[in-house]
């Protein structure tokens, strides 16, 4: 193994002529799959490169300004939806992807998904005991560790509070933070690098032994002939216009990386040419998520401490033919608020004003289980790079969980002494007795764009499993298709988790590049 100089970050402003790079590895994303891969395969003495489209930001960026944070740190500046506009997608996009501006919460995959995975999907070798060291070293590297209960934030106590009276399974969250200050600034960047985002830990890791990351930088398509891809062509954006510079660098590498996140990295493919007989882009899940907001006589303060260190699964196996929910919560940041909350004129008005009162809780779905489910599906929009096509057909089985998930919320809400609580419908149901829930609720219109439903949490479009009737990637994370080019990012998930997925991804990908190293000798 030989040794490499140390490596260096590139942003725009160093990138202004077009180049040819040679390399062993050329990795596409810098999120969690992307980093944990480049930052392996520069450990195993590889010559990495790393692209990101959006920018290199470090803690000096971080100013706690939701107005530079939403254009700067997220896809389409915070506004990315499906094309019918009924489901809002947060998804990050600077150097560290999600993981910059993710809320820190860490699980291992459920055992039972992984179960599924093997038996329906036909997923070989992703099993806890195949995963379990590489969480091993993730949580030590990462300082994933149970957010202590005395440092919860008001909201999350509130959902504390509420789940213990109803008898309703609760627990506190484990998260990748060290000396945490509770800022509750988690979603806009941590100004304190006390979130342990792939931006401050395994990508400068990586960069000091010998990695090269290319910042501003997109990836057009890979170059490819037989089953080999030759090369990646990219442009160079600015970083405040996100336009082409009109500089074009060229990757020649041994092997490609596809890291883009769940929607991204089907569109690269796609615009490639590499459509797996049409499945690249299919069966993509997005745990859609309905909120509960409720207002307390007492101040709550939701936009700060820690978003995130409480959750219930009492829901999470509803039965046969069911789509279970798990039950978190989520920060109010006044520009956050003040777009998602319903209401308008004096209604909104009023609804801000009272803000500091204000609490929430999120039901979030599990989709991808049953056999009949068909998921997202993700195409390119013509004319458009960065744009893409997204059509989430939510089918009956999905809305009567995420019925039944406003019910359970409003239910924990007025047991934790709520005053009222308020659906995200165009004309919100407002509660304040327990026993008006499923009346009220059961009469609400659950369809789409009559109440808002979000996602933080992308998954599949590159599933993976051994058939390459269905799937496009084998279970080493290898494209079907290709001898040299692997996808190792939440793409390959083959469903949703009844989890937040970012640990996953993270023990997923290791393996993968593990995979793809092993490939290059």
């Amino acid at each position: 193994m030989s040794a490499h100089p140390q490596g260096r970050i590139l942003t725009a402003e160093d990138l202004t002529q077009g180049t040819e790079v040679e390399c062993d590895v050329c990795v596409v994303g810098s999120g969690a799959g992307g980093a944990v891969a480049a930052h392996l395969l520069t450990e195993r003495g590889l010559r990495v490169v790393l692209l990101e489209e959006g920018g290199y930001y470090t803690r000096r960026d971080f100013n706690q300004r939701e107005e530079w944070a939403y254009p700067h740190l997220y896809q389409e500046m915070a506004n990315r939806s499906t094309d019918d506009l009924s489901m809002s997608i947060l998804q990050g996009r600077s150097v560290g992807g999600g993981t910059t501006v993710n809320w820190c919460v860490s699980f291992r995959t459920p055992e039972r998904i992984l179960s599924h995975w093997r038996d329906v999907h036909g997923v070989e070798g992703m099993t806890s005991q195949e995963l379990g060291p590489h969480w091993d070293w993730l949580e030590r590297r990462l300082r994933i560790a149970e957010w202590p209960p005395e440092r919860n934030n008001r909201n999350n106590q509130l959902l504390w509070e509420g789940l213990g009276k109803l008898g309703w399974k609760r627990a506190q969250l484990r998260r990748n933070v060290n000396n945490c200050v509770n800022a509750g600034s988690c979603g806009v960047g941590c100004p304190v690098d006390a979130k342990q985002g792939m931006h401050a830990t395994l990508i400068p890791d990586a960069v000091e032994r010998g990695l090269t990351v290319y910042a501003n930088t997109r990836a057009l398509h890979i170059e490819w002939s037989g089953r080999r891809a030759s090369a990646v062509h990219a442009e160079v954006l600015h970083p405040e216009t996100n336009l082409p510079t009109g500089v074009r660098l060229t990757f020649r590498p041994r092997a490609v990386a596809v890291a883009c996140g769940a929607l991204n990295s089907p569109a690269l493919l796609l615009r490639s040419g590499l459509e797996a007989e049409g499945r690249v882009g299919t069966r993509t899940w997005l745990h859609p998520v309905v909120v509960s907001s409720a207002v307390f006589d007492d101040p709550v303060e939701a936009y700060f401490g820690a978003p995130l260190s409480v959750w219930s699964d009492q829901f999470i196996e509803r039965g046969p033919g069911r789509i279970g929910f798990f039950i978190e919560t989520s920060p109010l940041q006044p520009l956050l608020a003040s777009t998602v909350l319903s209401g308008i004129g004096a209604q909104h008005a009023d609804t801000m004003r009272q803000l500091p009162h204000a609490a929430t809780c999120i039901g979030i779905s599990l989709d991808g289980l049953l056999p009949e489910e068909q998921g997202a599906t993700v195409r390119l929009r013509k004319g458009s790079v960065g744009r893409l096509s997204i059509d989430y057909a939510l089918g009956p089985k999905n809305w009567e969980a995420l019925r039944e998930a406003q019910k359970a919320m409003a239910r924990i809400q007025l047991a934790a002494g709520a005053r009222r609580v308020s659906t995200l419908h165009a004309d919100p149901v407002v509660l304040e007795r327990a026993e008006d829930v499923d009346r009220a609720l059961d009469a609400a219109p659950f369809e789409r764009n009559r109440v808002r439903v979000f996602t933080a949490h992308q998954m599949g479009g590159c599933s993976m499993g051994q058939d390459p009737a269905h799937s496009v990637v084998d279970s080493t994370l290898r494209f079907h298709d290709l001898d040299n080019l692997y996808v190792t990012d939440g793409s390959v998930l083959p469903t949703g988790l009844g989890v937040n997925p970012m640990q996953t991804i993270l023990g997923v990908a290791r393996v993968g590049a593990s995979h793809l190293a092993a490939s290059l000798g």
